[in-house]
This record gives structure tokens, sequence and C-alpha cells, in this order.
């Protein structure tokens, strides 16, 4: 890719770990996805990098993203951290590094950790930098250390069921991209009847749906699936069109916070 824009269809790796890491990812190369998602947290860089290998495409036609993990937030742990995910996934520079989560309790100065997410930048090991669980406040924080420009993406849990509202518009209202993780809050859009009489409606099925609506928002979206049949109609969901009362009506199924998944107690930030 040789632009700083994110596909909008991406292949998530959370909990997908060995063989079945390495078959999701190889399986999604061959049906055309070239975003692929990762996290040194998740184990399965290398898994990763196995497939982008035996795939056979080139990594100039890929969008690869990686997280640094809590533990290597420091100013002298970031660089070394991420030329390992280097090493496992096989690649020489990334495309986009993330703060996975913001250092728990402070302990390290985010203005620390995004000087050497910087410098990781200047050195050409990765190509866009980013934050991810970022509230309000610390994308402010972040937005004063280093700009808006240094922020490729906020990564943050946004599914029908928690919209995320506060966090959208101020990304929003700083030319703040975002990127939506489990966009299918983990299944539960698949039985949801308000979203399966839309899925009806347009021929499609839940999942597509839910998609779709993120889609429509601008979001870039990083569903994860060990199924074929999954994976590809997951990535059909670009070409749907929902119309306005669709998205009122999804919209209308926010929970609010309630609905959170991603939420540990050591690392969750005070949510906005």
């Amino acid at each position: 890719m040789t632009t700083t824009h994110i596909p909008a269809i991406g292949l998530g790796t959370f909990r997908l770990q060995g063989q079945v890491a390495t078959d999701a990812v190889r399986t999604g190369l061959e049906l055309g996805y070239r975003h692929i998602d990762t996290a040194q947290i998740y184990g399965n860089e290398a898994d990763v990098g196995a497939a982008i290998a035996a795939s056979g495409v080139p990594h100039a036609e890929l969008f690869v993203t990686t997280k640094i993990w809590t533990e290597h937030l420091a100013g002298d742990k970031l660089i070394p951290s991420l030329k390992d995910s280097l090493h496992k996934l096989g690649l020489e520079r990334l495309d986009l590094t993330l703060i996975h989560w913001p250092s728990p309790g402070g302990a390290v100065p985010l203005a620390e950790t995004l000087a050497a997410l910087a410098e990781a930048k200047r050195q050409g090991l990765t190509r866009l930098t980013g934050v991810s669980n970022f509230t309000v406040a610390l994308l402010d924080e972040a937005i004063a250390a280093v700009g808006t420009g240094e922020i490729a993406t906020n990564q943050v849990e946004i599914h029908p069921y928690l919209q995320n509202r506060a966090v959208i518009d101020h990304a929003r209202s700083q030319g703040i991209h975002l990127t939506a993780y489990m966009p299918l809050a983990y299944g539960k859009v698949m039985t949801d009847p308000v979203i399966g009489r839309i899925a009806a409606t347009h021929g499609v099925n839940p999942a597509q749906v839910a998609l779709a609506w993120s889609l429509a928002q601008g979001f870039a979206v990083i569903p994860s699936s060990t199924r074929r049949a999954n994976l590809e109609s997951n990535l059909q969901a670009s070409r749907i069109v929902l119309s306005a009362d669709d998205m009122a009506a999804i919209a209308a199924l926010d929970q609010g916070p309630a609905a959170r998944i991603a939420n540990p107690d050591a690392l969750a930030p005070r949510w906005d």
C-alpha cells in the first residue's frame, strides 16, 4: 500500500493461535483480504507471518497491523519489542503500529510511549502509528503530545450494542479515523431480531448487516473467523447499502457501557 488509507475490511486474529491462526489468515488472503490485524499479546505473530509467507502475496499489497503490549510501552522497550514483532511476522516494516492499551495507572507517561513510537516510524519500522482503547481524555493527551497526524486511527470496541458515541464524535472532530473491533459483538448480532429483519430485507446475513452498519459510518472493521464461508461473506459486506431507516433501527440497539465486552480490570481506562 502506498497511501495512508487503512483498508475498510480487515481480518482480526484475536484468540486465534497456532495452525488455526495460520489457516485463517491464509484462507483470508486467498479470498482477497489484504488488511491483517494482530498484536503482541495474541501470541500469534509468528503464525500470521507464516500465513503471509505461504500466501505468496507481496507485502507491498498488504496492510499489516500489530499492537504494542503494555509491558513494552517504556521508551527503552518499545522499539526492541517492535523489532521482535517484525522478526516473528517476517516483515521489515509494519503498516500500522498501535498502543494496544494505555499504560495501566499511567505508569509509563503517554508522551514517553508516543515519542518512542514516533522514533520507530522515523527508523522505518512502521509506516503509520496510532492508538487503541483510548478515551476522549487520552486522545486529547496524545494529540497534545504528537499531533493528529501521528494518530492514524483509534481502534476501539464498536458494535450495535456499544456504539461508543462520545469517543467517535470526539475522534471525528479531530479528524481521527476509527477502527471497530468486535464489530459482531462476539456473534450476538446473529440472533438479534432487528438485525435479522434487516438482513432478510436485503437477502444477506446478520453479520453482513452489522459490518455494513459500521462501514457506512466510515469505520474500518476487523472481524475474525476460522470458517471460510464466514470469511468470504464478511468480505462482501461492503457491497451492502443500508437505508436511513435501517441505520436508525440499528442505532436504537445501543445499550451503552453495559454492553462492553472488552473491559479487563487491570487494563481498562475510565471509559467515557
